[in-house]
């Protein structure tokens, strides 16, 4: 299905509210006739009440009432208009933001591998906001300003058809002057955008680095790096308002200016021909002056449309991205939790192979470990278990049924995580390990604490399972993180359990203690373990030994030390090194 362009993708969400714009805009048209009506009452009184000898004072004031009476309703009319357009304005903006929350959720993880998280930070925040500016302001001025220069020109006829047809003339040529601002404007709002973006992106990846950036002396170049994408901005934005100065106010008011004196010789050079009225010739001026001002409404919002138009495409390319849709897991069955990978080969990019010919099974209450140096394939096991990448070759089964024909959320409903680094998110204690689970009730939070040994120091902080936690679990240690989140493991009660070197980031002694959650959280589930430290997996079933992507030793602890391969060489290396410590 071809792609849809993005004023006709921008129209749609529009139309969902179609009742309400289109009710707003005969509202618009109400207000503005009564606001063109003014000028008209205004030559009726000087025609026919303050140029003749009869002077009719209740004609006049009641002509005055009806002038302040319009006056009254465009008032309320404008207010009206303006409340429905922007409120309406601001319900597509927060659809659309929605729309994009919901479909990154949904896309692979792959994208997020190679986009940085500023980036996208930027498209959900910056760009759906400039394309409220889209709605809000630009939409809003060009509407009103079409229905104020429709009106405008059908009182011009009535005035005067010849000089009428004469500022008709005007238009095209203030459309050419707004194609030409568009084509060269494009080009460096383009630039600032993408700037914006590139911008947030390092802000972001500075503040999550912060303390390597100062532990490593790095401020002047993290500075000098956003110096540079700071002046590329600057230089673009200086370059297009030069082309807004030349192109908006100033052209619109010259031409404007030049135009009514044409007027005033006009209605001059007639008043010696014929006797023209100068009610005619006020209403004349006064109309014409109102003709310029919608016009640069038009091109003071021109910049805010573009910008509009620019993230819009970027967000719409977020949108375009294939993904999988989220699924209903209510109705999930809990699987037996046997997990099996038959001739498994995967690579993120193409060619170069993580994994080779992987096969393995574990079944329910058995702990597999992976054990091998930083790049034999470890991690790109449990992504490719957790679904967040396909096979290139080979299947992953759960209790014999290929993974690739469950949902997402089907496949991970039953399992459980917990990593080397565990996040805690801003929230109490108690919401890190239910995350807002209906199911899981306060007592399951406490019991998940207590069983893996963390209520202990849980309930010495001052709020106790309400203490506050910052982003990330920065005001605890790493140990109590990481059992609060084998509570969380826990309390979700997962058939299969997934410890991605969960004991490779702490100290020796709350090792006993996690040594101590692991057995717990893993007692009846099926359990795979990437294990950093040999010492924590002495009692898995099966150990799989990998190197450069392929599976070289398989066994116990007991059969691998007895090979007296690659496990027992790194088992005595670590071993030696623990003794060195000590």
């Amino acid at each position: 299905m071809p792609k849809q362009s993005t004023a006709r993708r921008l129209f749609a969400y529009a139309l969902v509210y179609k009742f309400r714009i289109i009710g707003a805009l005969l509202i618009l048209c109400c207000a503005v006739g009564a606001e063109l009506g003014g000028p008209y009452i205004t030559k009726t009184i000087i025609d026919q009440h303050l140029s003749t000898d009869a002077r009719d004072l209740a004609a006049v004031l009641g002509l005055l009432a009806l002038y302040m009476g319009l006056l009254l309703i465009a008032s309320i009319g404008n207010f009206t208009q303006a409340y429905i357009l922007q409120s309406t304005a601001l319900q597509i903006i927060k659809n659309m933001r929605m729309d994009l929350m919901r479909h990154i959720q949904r896309i692979p993880l792959r994208y997020f591998d190679n986009t940085p998280i500023g980036q996208v930070v930027s498209r959900i925040a910056n760009d759906t906001e400039a394309v409220r500016d889209l709605f809000m302001s630009f939409m809003a001025t060009f509407v009103v300003s079409m229905v104020q220069l429709t009106g405008i020109f059908a009182a011009l006829f009535i005035l005067d058809v010849r000089l009428a047809l004469f500022c008709l003339l005007l238009l095209p040529l203030f459309v050419l002057i707004m194609i030409i601002h568009l084509k060269y404007s494009k080009v460096f709002i383009t630039i600032m955008r993408a700037r914006l973006s590139d911008m947030n992106a390092m802000i972001n990846e500075s503040i999550v680095v912060m303390p390597i950036i100062q532990a490593f002396r790095r401020e002047k170049v993290t500075i000098d790096e956003f110096e540079v994408l700071n002046e590329d901005r600057y230089v673009n934005q200086i370059k297009q308002f030069r082309i807004f100065s030349l192109s908006s106010r100033n052209i619109v008011g010259t031409i404007g200016s030049l135009v009514t004196a044409l007027v005033i010789w006009y209605f001059g050079r007639e008043s010696l021909q014929t006797a023209i009225s100068f009610g005619v010739f006020y209403a004349f001026i006064d109309y014409l002056g109102r003709i310029f001002q919608p016009i640069i409404g038009i091109f003071d919002q021109l910049t805010n449309a573009q910008r509009a138009f620019v993230s819009a495409d970027k967000v719409f390319a977020i949108m375009d991205m294939e993904g999988h849709e989220v699924g209903k897991t209510d109705h999930v069955s809990r699987p037996e939790g046997i997990v099996k990978f038959d001739d498994v080969t995967f690579a993120y990019k193409a060619g170069e192979n993580v994994l080779k010919r992987i096969s393995f099974e574990a079944h329910k209450g058995e702990t597999v470990a992976l054990v091998g140096h930083t790049g034999s394939g470890k991690s790109s096991i449990i992504n490719l278990l957790l679904g967040f990448y396909e096979p290139d070759d080979g299947k992953i089964t759960i209790d014999g049924r290929d993974i690739s024909t469950f949902s997402k959320q089907e496949l991970r409903k039953h399992m459980g995580i917990v990593l080397q680094d565990p996040f805690l998110f801003a929230g109490d204690i108690k919401f890190n390990v239910s995350l807002y689970n209906e199911e899981i009730s306060l007592d399951r939070v406490k019991n998940a604490l207590k069983d893996v040994g963390a209520a202990p120091f849980i309930e010495q902080l001052p709020n106790g399972y309400d203490e506050q936690v910052v982003e990330r679990g920065s005001t605890l240690s790493s140990g109590q993180r990481q059992l609060i989140s084998f509570a969380r493991a826990l309390a979700f009660d997962p058939s299969i359990l997934i410890l991605d070197e969960a004991t490779a980031s702490i100290d020796s002694e709350t090792e006993g203690l996690i040594q101590k959650a692991l057995k717990v959280v893993s007692e009846g589930r099926t359990t795979l373990v990437i294990a950093h430290r040999l010492s924590t997996i002495r009692d898995a079933d099966q150990i799989l030994v990998l190197h450069r992507g392929e599976i070289v030793e398989r066994g116990n602890h007991d059969t691998l030390m007895a090979l007296e391969g690659r496990y027992y060489k790194m088992y005595q290396l670590q071993t030696r090194e623990r003794a060195l410590e000590v």
